[in-house]
């Protein structure tokens, strides 16, 4: 075994070197096609970038104090940059996004028509609907299915769509969508996926230097948490080559919990904006709300006004966001989310391997009710006994069980669960991220891929669990130390 020297030009050398090996590796695996042609492949790519970023990140505790920061933006520009080297390589969101972008431009609500609509047709390039030889591709979708003839194969249309499920309506958000059409508006006329990619790598590299701004108003000591969100490469993955929304609505999460003890207003109107964003940041409310039922019980009405000083902003900007698409649209601006939550199983356990974890020691019909019972214990535990003055840790711990009791598919839902890692330290947390990641790459490449996401979620908890152990066994002897030096035992 091979222990390097901990001087700070060595430990320096090392982070640099690490984080240089880990762009490069980001760069081959998002220039490949191998998600399509090798899944196997781009799976080992990924294992080598997560364990060069775990690499990193450590030798950067050990960097001099006035380094880590520079050393942190700097990482966080280049595995943004390694996003960027080419197309969307494992996800076609995207596509809807420059699509409900271009219809919004039209004047029409995104909510109104689906992809597939002959009313839109005049909205239609070859990019987006291709012909030909390019319907033959496997990451295109046929259009006929939206037009009403489900039997009809791509090559028998007039086009094919890069667009997924082109047949329903969009699923995003009011500020997803005012984001859509912000970057179309923004966008060169020929500039299709690219704008939006952009956008993705300026948005992770605000929430880095946001999270190092956060980290170093609590001490210079914390400063290297940062890395966790700023050189994952779930970031260059999801955020920027992918592109997903997801980022902005961290972006506003991270920043209505900073802001959320002080001024609760500020924080609660800041997570609404992420609620309305991708819906998922509702998961941080807890966090914000953490310790209030505690600290006002001596106090008749004081745990209602606190939470309302933070739910009440919250709901009224996503309402607020919602209201000009209510007025304008004629169908429903919730769109496809009864359906995806049909599709995705979380009604029906036996769907996409939902409720993994549970379901290995509960009859599936239980998985259900076991996860509402579990999730509302957590919360009511944050309410509780959570630390208002690190709202971010009751996010992280209900954000967190969540993801291991419904063990999601889709890598970058973990985005979240990434930054609130970066706020509070628990790295132990990363491999629920990683989890996701394995299931949704690495379940392409083998037989059963169900078994192998319980397999990646039963490692991840079994390691959030072991740094639970490990950080309490830590607290208790720095506690214990004192008392026995008190009393004349060698410490």
């Amino acid at each position: 075994m091979i222990v390097l020297p901990r001087r700070p030009a060595v430990m320096t050398a090392v982070t640099t070197g690490a984080l240089a090996a880990l762009t490069a590796v980001l760069v081959l695996a998002v220039r490949s096609d191998a998600y399509v042609t090798d899944p196997a492949a781009l799976a080992g790519w990924y294992a080598v970038a997560w364990a060069l970023f775990g690499a990193a990140a450590w030798a950067l505790r050990h960097v001099p104090a006035r380094l880590v920061a520079p050393l942190v933006l700097a990482g966080s520009v280049a595995v943004a940059a390694a996003g960027l080297v080419a197309e969307p390589r494992t996800s076609s969101d995207v596509y809807r996004y420059v699509w409900d972008g271009r219809v919004q431009a039209a004047g029409v609500s995104p909510y109104d028509h689906v992809p597939g609509d002959p009313a839109l047709s005049r909205l239609r390039d070859d990019w987006l609907f291709p012909r030909g030889a390019e319907c033959e591709r496997p990451e295109r979708f046929g259009v006929a299915a939206a037009e009403g003839r489900p039997g009809a194969a791509p090559h028998d249309t007039a086009a094919c769509t890069r667009i997924n499920r082109p047949s329903v309506h969009t699923i995003y958000p009011p500020v997803a969508e005012g984001y859509f059409l912000l970057v179309h508006a923004l966008s060169p006329a020929a500039a299709r996926h690219k704008p939006f990619q952009v956008g993705g790598a300026v948005l992770s590299v605000a929430v880095s230097a946001l999270l190092l701004a956060v980290l170093r108003r609590r001490g210079r000591d914390r400063a290297h948490w940062a890395a966790y969100w700023a050189w994952c490469p779930a970031v260059a993955v999801e955020a920027v080559n992918n592109a997903h929304v997801d980022v902005l609505g961290v972006l506003f999460a991270v920043a209505g919990l900073a802001a959320v003890r002080t001024r609760p207003l500020r924080g609660g109107a800041l997570i609404g904006a992420g609620i309305a964003t991708k819906l998922l940041p509702a998961v941080v409310l807890p966090g914000a709300l953490a310790g209030s039922a505690a600290r006002g019980a001596g106090r008749p009405g004081g745990a209602v006004r606190r939470s309302l000083a933070a739910l009440l902003p919250a709901a009224a900007v996503t309402g607020l966001g919602y209201l000009p698409y209510l007025l304008v649209s004629h169908g429903s601006v919730l769109g496809y989310l009864g359906g995806y939550a049909a599709e995705e199983g979380y009604d029906d356990p036996t769907v996409k391997n939902r409720y993994a974890l549970l379901r290995l020691v509960l009859p599936a019909s239980w998985a259900q009710p076991a996860v509402l019972v579990l999730c509302a214990a957590v919360v009511a535990y944050v309410l509780l006994r959570g630390d208002p003055e690190r709202p971010w840790r009751g996010a992280l711990l209900v954000t967190g069980t969540a993801f291991l009791l419904t063990t999601p598919g889709y890598s970058w839902y973990a985005l979240l669960l990434v930054a609130l890692i970066a706020l509070d330290g628990r790295w132990e947390w990363l491999g629920v991220a990683m989890a996701g990641a394995a299931k949704y790459v690495g379940g392409r490449a083998v037989d059963d891929s169900g078994a192998l996401g319980t397999e990646a979620y039963a490692l991840a908890g079994t390691a959030v669990l072991a740094g639970l152990l490990l950080r309490r066994r830590g607290q208790g002897k720095a506690l214990g130390e004192p008392a026995r030096a008190a009393v004349g035992d060698t410490p």
